[in-house]
């Protein structure tokens, strides 16, 4: 993959990589040189194939069109990464799920190259989309970021007839039992609170976006006549993730996701998005908060739809993840485009006027 790098800044790549493994070059000094102030980090989960050249996952676009040309060696994560020099914005894959995020993400943040204590993070990814709050393709800025893997849990098969499903909270006896447990405890983060500012400040400057729509996010839709958000075209908007390494579908789960997302939020958070990463990347950037590596008032977290969280009309849950589970989701391409259109914006605007953002974060009232 080293191959791929090619110009100018090859020989500082090259210094970069022998520092942080502990080399010197002959007849150099001892001293390792300033870290790198990072203006903005880009945060992708997956790629497909090259990062380059075939089809885009996540963080191709990234590379090509921000661009990110130059990369990175990072051994001690998922992927290497990319760097665009110009505005210090560098791009990271984190693997897919909770454990290689937090683990890609705690190591980025504890890498010595990289002067990160100003820096913002976007997480840009796609996810599945609840029809009653959006349409495939749509992006979603997240205030709230819920964790739903965290709970008791009773087989679909074996729980009381008023239950409104098998998953408890820790410490409660029946779901979604009041009051709620603190969201922050021993047993774990449940709710992560973003800057609303920024987070506001993001969904504004990107709202009028022009998002990626076609005949095959029209069929899609199409399935879904009795959700008037789901048959709008793609739209720019705020709502919240749920995160869970479950890959869950259905009317019944998605009833599920609508409750406990406001339970842990107090109320606040309104569920949009379903995703595996967004809550382990808090998690990590919460700990590198408490220890000055990071400021957390300067992460935000974009969400695509690419496949809706509940079938279509007439379809059950069961053959719908049948189309599903081979990947086959109603706007994966049109949603890993739109994750670029929304999110470049941003990234830009932060990176390039850099006098303006180092120490004031937008959106936040002096």
């Amino acid at each position: 993959m080293l191959g791929e790098k090619k110009g100018r800044f090859g020989c500082a790549l090259w210094c970069a990589a022998a520092i942080f493994t502990g080399l010197t070059l002959p007849g150099s000094a001892t001293a390792a040189p300033a870290p790198i102030e990072i203006r903005v980090v880009v945060v992708t989960t997956f790629e497909v194939g090259n990062d380059t050249g075939d089809a885009a996952g996540e963080f191709q676009n990234w590379v090509e069109h921000y661009p990110l040309p130059d990369i990175l060696p990072f051994p001690q994560g998922f992927h290497h990464l990319r760097y665009n020099a110009n505005d210090h914005v560098l791009g990271i894959v984190t693997g897919v799920g909770k454990s290689q995020a937090a683990s890609s993400i705690m190591a980025l943040g504890l890498d010595p190259r990289f002067d990160l204590s100003k820096a913002y993070w976007i997480l840009a990814g796609i996810a599945g989309i609840d029809p009653n709050r959006a349409s495939v393709g749509s992006a979603a800025w997240a205030s709230s970021i819920v964790d739903g893997d965290l709970a008791y849990e009773i087989d679909g098969r074996e729980i009381p007839a008023h239950w409104s499903s098998g998953i408890v909270p820790y410490d409660r006896a029946t779901p979604l039992e009041q009051p709620a447990p603190p969201a922050v405890s021993v047993n774990g983060e449940m709710a992560h609170e973003l800057n609303d500012g920024l987070v506001t400040w993001a969904c504004d400057l990107t709202r009028s976006v022009v998002l990626a729509d076609d005949d095959k996010l029209k069929a899609a839709r199409a399935g879904y006549p009795d959700f008037p958000n789901a048959q709008r075209p793609p739209f720019v908007m705020k709502g919240d993730t749920l995160t869970a390494d479950r890959f869950w579908i259905g009317a019944r789960m998605n009833d599920w996701a609508e409750q406990w997302v406001p339970y842990w939020t107090k109320g606040v958070g309104r569920f949009t998005t379903s995703a595996e990463e967004d809550a382990a990347y808090l998690q990590a950037l919460t700990f590198l908060a408490h220890a000055g590596r990071v400021d957390l008032t300067r992460a935000l977290d974009l969400r695509t739809g690419s496949d809706f969280t509940v079938p279509p009309k007439g379809v059950s849950a069961a053959d719908f993840l049948k189309s599903e589970a081979t990947g086959n989701y109603a706007g994966n391409a049109e949603a890993i485009e739109n994750a670029y259109r929304v999110g470049s914006p941003v990234v830009r605007e932060l990176a390039q006027h850099w006098p303006r953002y180092r120490e004031t974060v937008p959106g936040v009232k002096p």
